[in-house]
């Protein structure tokens, strides 16, 4: 089977990853860059321990937005639209209630696939604001005037689907309704376009194939048009317009720091900083061929095993994973994992096998591939 030249060859060196392992879980933990082990040294040695409340001052304070603004250029918004803080769970639940506050529309619609937690979080905000919640298959949202807003993964979790964010925002905008996006799969391996597409909100986690780290503080988006009515009621005393001033009445920053909560998580934060450096000079168009070839390669030598079905788009509507369907699939994950091929199984049936082109080879979809053929 051929493979195409790897344009990001040499960013495998950059992460510390052990030559024994074939790790194929990147959608679920990203694998940690080299620098941030130091950096993070650094952070807890001088910045924390010799600087100590100084630090503040001498870029903590502004590390949610100098982060975002990072993040930014990767998933195509400009610079003062992305802010880094808190969970995707939180990050959710501050967008759909920004999304629904004031409207005179009666439902929130959510992909009836959707990873749990967004499915968890929109049912919340449908009860605390009497708005109806309907799921339904994103190739039938049937929506409505009204539609108040829609939650949609951007690729699928369990089956790696890759929706036309494009053609899905145009939709929900026909009916004046607004589109809340999921971008934990795909944001750090597909080109996206926010700001060209008129998104109206979108949430992300950094520690998938952004690789930040466990637990990192995940992404916000809210465009620059939005930011003066975009309203949250998590209104903590870093979202105020003047933190310090210790004011007893909240009134929100202009910008995106409205969104911003509570102290920021500033190891956590800076982790994800070092590791968002082995995207300086990457070209996403490069992760998003790699990524690509990667998957085909895979899909290739997997597809005809006995007992196997794939069940990840053919085409290319599929983000950076292949998920396998098979009656024993938890038994199996765990002899691959014996065998240092690290996936990992979504009961009761699924193999998910995410390859993230920063440090993922073809090399690696073979041995996989070798190890599961023998094991079936």
């Amino acid at each position: 089977m051929t493979r195409m030249p790897d344009p990001l060859a040499h960013t495998r060196e950059l992460f510390d990853l052990d030559d024994d392992v074939v790790y194929l879980d990147g959608n679920s933990l990203g694998a940690p860059p080299r620098a941030v082990a130091e950096r993070v040294q650094d952070v807890v040695r001088h910045q924390w321990g010799r600087r100590l409340i100084r630090s503040w001052a001498e870029g903590w304070w502004e590390a949610p937005e100098r982060v975002g603004n990072r993040i930014g250029r990767l998933i195509g918004a400009g610079p003062g639209q992305v802010i880094v803080a808190d969970s995707t769970s939180v990050n959710l639940f501050k967008a759909l209630m920004a999304a629904v506050r004031n409207t005179d529309r009666a439902e929130i619609v959510v992909d009836e696939g959707t990873f749990p937690t967004d499915g968890y979080i929109a049912r919340s905000v449908a009860e605390l604001t009497g708005l109806a919640l309907r799921p339904a298959p994103p190739e039938d949202l049937d929506l409505r005037d009204t539609t108040a807003v829609v939650l949609l993964n951007h690729v699928d979790y369990r089956t790696g689907r890759l929706l036309d964010m494009a053609e899905v925002t145009e939709q929900v905008h026909a009916v004046g309704a607004k589109v809340v996006w999921d971008l934990c799969h795909s944001a750090g391996v597909l080109p996206i376009e926010l700001d060209a597409l008129n998104v109206d909100l979108a949430v992300g986690c950094t520690y998938k194939f952004l690789n930040g780290g466990p637990g990192s503080p995940a992404f916000l988006y809210v465009p620059k048009h939005a930011q003066s009515t975009f309203e949250q009621p998590l209104t903590g005393w870093t979202g105020h317009e003047v933190p310090f001033a210790m004011a007893a009445e909240y009134t929100p920053d202009p910008g995106v720091s409205r969104a911003r909560v509570g102290t920021p998580d500033i190891i956590s934060m800076l982790a994800l900083d070092a590791a968002l450096d082995v995207w300086d000079g990457v070209d996403l168009a490069d992760v998003r061929a790699k990524g690509l070839a990667l998957t085909a390669h895979f899909r290739g030598l997997v597809e005809d095993l006995p007992g196997i079905e794939v069940i990840t788009p053919a085409d290319d509507r599929r983000g950076h994973q292949v998920s396998l369907r098979h009656p024993e699939a938890g038994r199996i994950m765990d002899q691959l994992v014996e065998r240092q091929i690290l996936g990992d199984h979504r009961p009761p049936d699924v193999l998910r096998f995410g390859f993230a082109p920063l440090y993922n080879t073809f090399e690696d979809a073979e041995r996989a591939a070798a190890v599961l053929k023998e094991l079936l």
